[in-house]
């Protein structure tokens, strides 16, 4: 490693440093009306359904994908 090599990293690091990056204005309140037991069954079974029903297909047909290669 070159003896320059801490002085060029360091004057990389240090313009880096002064960018200033913008904060996002998040604000928000609580919700005008609470969320009913048919409307959280909905949303909770469509999450499962999404994300467990291609892992069950894969796992369901493992043997046919075991065959062909």
């Amino acid at each position: 490693m070159s003896v320059l090599t801490p002085l060029l990293l360091r004057g990389l690091t240090g313009s880096a440093r002064r960018l200033l990056v913008p904060r996002a204005q998040v604000h928000s309140m609580p919700p005008e009306q609470k969320l009913g037991v048919l409307e959280l069954a909905i949303g909770f079974t469509s999450c499962m359904v999404t994300f467990l029903g291609p892992a069950g297909w894969i796992l369901s047909h493992l043997e046919s994908y075991k065959k062909r290669g």
